[in-house]
């Protein structure tokens, strides 16, 4: 192997930039590492080439072990989006900047130079100055100086983003040329899905600083492993489908050679994903000869040139719908891609129903909701591990036990109690042991694993330093965080305690998951504590739409608006609907408050009998 990552970790503050990533690379391979803007795929870079240290993990090139080496003992060739150029230097001068700190002598300088330059196609302009070229130019300059010295391995950090989207094509088709020439191992980072596509050996997908998964760009895009991934890559059709007694339907539709999956979903619940172009429409339904999806509108047709591109809605589809959640929004949200008629006549018009037909489709699992156990000698471990296993039951999935204590010898204690205390739970259990403070230690274990939830109890016991860590444990975490408060044996009822806005989308979504595989009955509480009462229509739609949201999924709803101080509402409507569980957003806290008692998410969980399901955090997956 060229590349070899191991385990690599990199933060910036507070935050995760790279989280554990590893990755082998190929001999003479072009490996492009893809994903959003801020997803650390430049720091990966960065460390590979000495740039800047990696936290923890080790770095290799071509089986020789470089992470303590400066980028000079590395042997990497690295090219920047802006180029770089040494702007009073010739482009001859510039080409043999490495070469010459290198001392290596004229005539052999010389030569690489002008071989170079007709490999990136600049024979005979080495006279002239970067000025006088044009950007694809001198970045063509940039990648020849990165290749004068001969590098191990070549590195690439969005080497063509500042370019018009010509040149790009044209650089592109070139570096794909030179380096299958030279087979120099090569990573280059983008965020361009184009890009990726036409360069890639192989491409590596990453998000929020976790490389999710790795294969050809082919069987990416055909055959992905995990939603992110699925969505991220070209266009996307995600919809929970439903799997029964060996058969896989899309609401009435079953969907042929998907007999042999086996889902991990207690309810039988799959991703199905088609791509745009994996669609037939027609104005009849006879006129299809594929299975059929469902009869929907045309909301908007877009011509691009070599492509036509349509969104329509389907009507809403029995126990199917779309991924992830669309708040508020009726139907089923579908995207098409068809090659237009040769004489640019749109047989297909806005506002026209059709029928839509799928010729081709590939199903992923649902994952299971991960749930983390936050144990600790603080904890009512018995009121914890007895409420994780009923949420275990009814998510049907993994859970995993940190426990964590000033002494590793006290942590393994409290690890084994909880292993005692899930002998009879006959779903996944793993156990983590931290030796530390409880909030440093869990959040790390947090920010390192795959978890969606992370679940917590009261102390046992008031204690100042009990109460410190439980809300610093809940200010801190990366996840939707539920507090566990006395023995409950069932969520039969839950309050959503709503605000108007994005945040309030959130917590309904995310609660929605939990209450839908609880069969959970809920209701949308909306508190107006203004003395005048006033038309909100705002918030009435607020609340409208969240009941939609939640009724596309089979969840029972109900609307309630109250008027008056909110905690004491809430608290009212909690005893009265003797709910079972409170969900709450942490969207009202401000920076200058923290976790102090004007935050209304401390108030609940300090005066609620019932578990408070605290929304915050970065949510993975909201379907």
């Amino acid at each position: 192997m060229s590349i070899v990552l191991q385990d690599l970790v990199k933060h910036i503050g507070a935050h995760t930039v790279v989280d554990h990533v590893s990755l082998e690379v190929h001999d003479g391979e072009l490996l492009v590492l893809l994903g959003p803007s801020g997803s650390g795929k430049s720091t990966i870079l960065r460390i590979i080439a000495g740039l800047i240290p990696a936290d923890q993990g080790r770095v290799w090139l071509h089986g020789r072990d470089v992470t303590d080496l400066s980028p000079q003992q590395r042997n990497t060739g690295f090219v920047f989006q802006n180029y770089s150029l040494f702007r009073h230097m010739t482009v001859a001068d510039n080409i043999e900047f490495g070469l010459a700190s290198r001392h290596v002598p004229k005539a052999q300088r010389t030569a690489k130079r002008e071989e170079l330059l007709a490999l990136v196609g600049l024979a005979g302009l080495g006279g002239r100055y970067p000025k006088q070229l044009s950007g694809g130019q001198q970045q063509r300059v940039a990648v020849a100086r990165a290749l004068a010295f001969e590098p191990s391995v070549l590195l690439l950090d969005e080497p063509f983003g500042a370019l018009d989207v010509k040149i790009r094509a044209q650089l592109r088709q070139a570096l794909k040329e030179i380096q299958q020439r030279i087979r120099v191992t090569t990573i280059l980072v983008t965020h361009d899905q184009e890009e990726a596509f036409e360069l890639a050996d192989r491409i590596g997908v990453i998000d929020r600083g976790k490389l999710l998964e790795v294969g050809p760009p082919t069987a990416l895009y055909r055959s992905p492993q995990q939603e992110f991934v699925a969505t991220f890559l070209g266009g996307a059709n995600l919809l929970a489908g439903q799997a029964k007694a060996g058969r896989v339907n899309l609401g009435s539709m079953e969907l042929s050679n998907a007999a042999s999956y086996t889902t991990v979903d207690p309810e039988g619940r799959l991703e199905v994903l088609f791509r745009p172009e994996d669609l037939m429409l027609a104005t009849q339904r006879e006129e299809l000869t594929i299975p059929v999806l469902g009869q929907g509108v045309i909301e908007e047709v877009l011509f691009l040139g070599t492509l036509q591109r349509l969104r329509l809605r389907l009507q809403p589809l029995p126990d199917t719908w779309h991924l992830p959640p669309e708040f508020g929004e009726t139907g089923v949200p579908i995207q098409i891609a068809r090659i237009p008629r040769s004489d640019g006549h749109l047989d297909f018009q806005v506002g026209q129903q059709v029928w839509v037909g799928i010729h081709n489709f590939h199903i992923l699992p649902r994952i299971p909701m991960r749930l983390a156990i936050g144990l600790d000698e603080h904890t009512n471990a018995e009121v914890l591990l007895n409420y994780s296993a009923l949420l275990a039951r009814i998510t049907n999935g993994p859970l995993t036990v940190i426990a964590v204590a000033e002494d590793r010898a006290d942590a393994a204690q409290l690890s084994k109690y909880a292993r005692d205390n899930l002998m009879a739970h006959t779903g996944e259990v793993n156990y983590h042991i931290r030796a530390g403070r409880s909030p440093e230690e869990l959040v790390r274990d947090l920010k390192q694993g795959a978890y969606d939830l992370l679940v917590l109890a009261e102390p046992r016991k008031i204690a100042p330093r009990a109460e410190t860590n439980l809300r610093e444990l809940v200010r801190r975490s990366p996840l939707p965080v539920l507090i566990v408060k006395g023995e409950h044996a069932s969520i039969r009822r839950i309050l959503f305690c709503t605000a108007g806005g994005e945040p309030g989308k959130r917590d309904i979504i995310f609660g929605g998951r939990i209450a839908r595989r609880a069969g959970a009955a809920t209701t949308l509480l909306y508190v107006d504590a203004a003395t005048v009462r006033a038309a909100r229509p705002w918030i009435t739609n607020h609340l409208e739409e969240g009941a939609l949201t939640l009724r596309n999924q089979g969840i029972q709803v109900g609307v309630k608006e109250r008027h008056g101080v909110i905690i004491e509402e809430i608290l009212q409507e909690i005893q009265q609907g003797e709910h079972d569980l409170v969900v709450i957003g942490r969207h009202l806290e401000t920076a200058q408050t923290r976790f102090a008692q004007t935050d209304l998410a401390s108030e609940i969980l300090q005066r609620a009998e019932c578990p408070v399901l605290i929304v915050t955090g970065d949510l993975n997956r909201l379907g």
